[in-house]
This record gives C-alpha cells, structure tokens and sequence, in this order.
C-alpha cells in the first residue's frame, strides 16, 4: 500500500506502521501490536500518545491493562482537516510577523533610526516626509485604524490636502472595519486612493513608507509613539509587503 499521503498530512513513518497494525489486529494490548508493526518496543507507547492525541486511536482499560484501538479509516479525514485549519491559522499568525521579522533582519544594516513620542512627536515623524517627496513622488501607508480621535481625523484631512497640493500620490490601507464615510473622505481627494484590508489583522500600529523612510507608529493610548527608520534595504521590504496587500485589497466603490 502507497502511505505517501499519510506521510505527506503529517503522520511519521512509526504512526504510519502502528495506525495500520491497529487497523488489523483490532482491539488489543501492546505485545501484538509490536509484532505487527515492528516498531521498537522503546518508542511505542510514545508513538500511540501522539495517534490519541490525533485523534487516530482509543483505548481502553481492562483488569489495568490498556487495550488500544484504531480510529475508522474516514476519521483520518477528520484529521487533514484539523490540521489543514490549524495551519491557515499558523499561515496567518507568520504573516502578521513578517513585518517585525524583516525589521529584525534588516535594523543590523540601518543607516538611521529614531524615535518619537506623544501625539506631537508623531506629527513632527509624519511632516518629515515633505523634506524628500517631490511632485510626482508617493506615500503608502497599511494598518491605519478603523477608528480614531476627532483631532486626529481633521489633521489627516488637512494631510491630504497638502498632500494634492504638492502633486503627491498616496494609498491607503485601512483595517476592514473602517467606515464608509471615512474612506469616502479619503479617497475625494484627487491623489488619494483609500482602500480595507483584504485580511482583519488586529494590530496596534500603522507604517508609512515613502523613498528610504519606514514609520512605524502606534497610536493607541494617551502616550503615541513612532519609530522612524532610514534605510532603502527596510522601505524597499515593507513596500513588498505593502503591494501584497494592496493586489489583494478592492477598490473603494462609492454607494
């Protein structure tokens, strides 16, 4: 029998032997199974631990000894897809650690960093940006929140206006539970492209990238701050990242 799918869904070549000794000899205690399996005696016990706890085998206790039992075959089904779940559930955990990953990788070759704090500090981060775009330049910001303070929604609309006075593109990804309203605004502004995320990533911060600068800000509490990191290598990784999402992400329509 070809086993090569059980191997590929996870199961090892010892769970593989033991499952299908189990599937013959039905119910029964250790001895037979060794026997049919030929598996070391010194790692059967583990090896059946882990097929419970898969979900592939029961026993039961009889006069204190223990009696094992394969699961039916379509319960190996069962199995795929629990692990098929957990990971997409993994996929998506590593895909939320990617940015500080890269970061991770990339800070050893920075050629600056700083770092702002409290709602001024963050601005004063946000307003470098017009000392090196130019008409014809752009800005891309992801994970803005779906919700903010008022005087942070007016200084964003003033942000955007400057930003098409100056010939400045700017896209945006906001979390899906962004308002229609908000992202209306946004995107009235002739320059300006606002769109949800294509994934719900609960994240307490927000990054901006344009030319070699990477800002990332979290805004949450009474206390902001940004960390501010000039390199071309770390822009260059967060903007990848970015376009990921933006190819994934629909345009607003309008209602």
């Amino acid at each position: 029998m070809d086993v090569s799918a059980l191997q590929e869904a996870g199961l090892t070549d010892g769970e593989i032997r033991t499952y299908l000794a189990l599937l013959e000899v039905g119910s029964s205690t250790i001895g037979p199974i060794l026997e049919k399996s030929g598996v070391n005696r010194s790692i059967i016990y583990r090896i059946l631990e882990k097929l419970i706890k898969k979900g592939l085998v029961s026993y039961v206790t009889k006069e204190k000894t223990k009696y094992y039992q394969a699961a039916p075959p379509n319960k190996l089904l069962d199995y795929v897809e629990t692990r098929e779940k957990e990971i997409q559930q993994n996929k998506s955990k590593i895909q939320e650690m990617i940015p500080q990953l890269i970061l991770k990788q990339k800070l050893a070759k920075k050629s600056e960093a700083n770092m702002y704090e409290g709602f001024r500090g963050l601005m004063t981060a946000y307003e470098n940006r017009y000392q090196k775009l130019k008409e014809g330049d752009e800005v891309v910001l992801y994970g803005l929140p779906p919700q903010q303070p008022e005087f942070h929604h007016a200084y964003w609309k003033k942000a955007n206006a400057k930003l098409d006075k100056l010939g400045i593109k700017s896209r945006l990804l906001y979390h899906p539970g962004v308002t229609d309203e908000n992202l209306k605004n946004r995107n009235s502004y002739k320059l300006c492209e606002a769109r949800r995320m294509p994934l719900k990533m609960e994240s307490p911060s927000w990054v901006m990238i344009y030319k070699d600068v990477t800002l990332i800000a979290i805004p949450q509490g009474e206390m902001p701050f940004a960390f501010e990191i000039t390199s071309q290598q770390v822009a260059d990784s967060f903007r990848n990242y970015f376009e990921w999402f933006w190819k994934q992400s629909k345009p607003f329509r309008k209602s």
